[in-house]
């Protein structure tokens, strides 16, 4: 909780000043006291008042005084809340392993369906962007509203030799970059505020930028940047990046359509008709994925078939888009105080009513 206007905590200095009040003019009734002589016969004559009925109503009405002169400073609290401005940048792996057939038809037919019922059930407002990633890096698409340009980029992705998630990572930031003016590009240095080497504090929930990183893979970094390397220059720019690490450890054939291959991968066992080659077990770097999720502040999911896929990002929405913003909560300190004031008072003239004497 934030105070706007702290010098306001000055109107609590009311509360002792009614103390000393009240003790002086205590003193003084004392001073000119009438004596009489019998201080029994009075205490017959007048209803009496257990002490903690004269102190409950006196702590009440200065609690409230408390409470409403914090209340002065108008206290902001802090919270969490979704935001329609967030920036989402799906990297999907099209490397060869891609077109391995552990999950039918393969795995690059099952991820571009994925993405293509996720950029579906996207609000309006939500922008994605497209970025391919085998030995190179490249965005196919700016962050865009523009859910068919999205997904007429899936319907054209190819595979090729190579994986950059690393190099991903960087590319997809410098794409968040040309957008929110607060997250600087990967090639900018932000000296001190950026995140220590091997490793960060990830920073508390809804300190982040808006935009996220979601990067979908189906193996380990073998070119570029080192994928943590990427990950400390995301967590410096308070930007969370979300892992998937997608296919089974089952031995399967690499089989892709032609529509599936870029030119380097053409020749040997990928030649003539579908495109395809000896079977094989694909090893997903979860320890370096799980460690780039937990250094930004997102998280690390495994999917080893379609069903499981489509759950994950089906779930991810409500993980990205976050946003901490501070909400003024004057009027619940004014609502207690007035509560304490008035129960005080009541209580006061309750306890004190006219008792009819038998």
């Amino acid at each position: 909780m934030s105070l706007h206007w702290p010098w306001a905590l000055l109107a609590l200095l009311a509360v002792p000043l009614l103390l000393l009040a009240r003790w002086w003019f205590n003193r003084r009734r004392k001073r000119t006291a009438i004596q009489v002589s019998s201080v029994a016969l009075i205490k017959a004559a007048l209803p009496g008042r257990s002490a903690w009925r004269r102190r409950i109503p006196l702590i009440l009405f200065l609690a409230g005084l408390l409470v409403l002169g914090t209340g002065l400073t108008r206290p902001q609290a802090s919270v969490t809340v979704p935001t329609d401005q967030s920036t989402i940048l799906l990297a999907i792996d099209v490397s060869g392993s891609m077109c391995t057939t552990d999950v039918a038809p393969n795995r690059l037919a099952v991820a571009s369906d994925a993405a293509r019922e996720f950029i579906r059930s996207q609000d309006n407002g939500t922008r994605i962007g497209l970025v391919a990633f085998s030995g190179i890096a490249g965005l196919l698409v700016a962050p865009t509203t523009d859910q068919d340009a999205l997904i007429a980029a899936i319907d054209g992705l190819t595979t090729a030799r190579g994986t950059a998630i690393g190099q991903a990572i960087l590319t997809s930031i410098d794409a968040i970059a040309e957008i929110n003016p607060d997250v600087a590009a990967s090639g900018v240095n932000l000296g001190d505020s950026a995140a220590p080497p091997g490793g960060a504090t990830p920073a508390p929930l809804g300190d982040y930028e808006p935009d996220s990183i979601v990067v979908l893979t189906d193996g380990s970094n073998t070119q570029g940047v080192d994928p943590v390397t990427a990950a400390e220059q995301a967590a410096a720019r308070r930007v969370r990046v979300f892992t998937i690490g997608f296919g089974s450890t089952e031995p399967a054939p690499m089989v892709c359509t032609p529509e599936q291959v870029s030119g380097d991968l053409t020749g040997g066992n990928w030649g003539g008709g579908p495109r395809g080659g000896g079977r094989r077990i694909q090893q997903i770097d979860e320890a370096a994925l799980t460690q780039v999720a937990d250094l930004t502040g997102g998280r690390y999911f495994k999917a080893q078939d379609a069903d499981q896929l489509a759950d994950v990002l089906e779930d991810l929405p409500s993980e990205i888009g976050l946003q901490r913003v501070d909400v003024e909560i004057t009027v619940w300190f004014v609502l207690v105080a007035v509560v304490l004031v008035f129960t005080g008072v009541g209580l006061s003239l309750w306890w004190s009513r006219p008792r009819v004497l038998r």
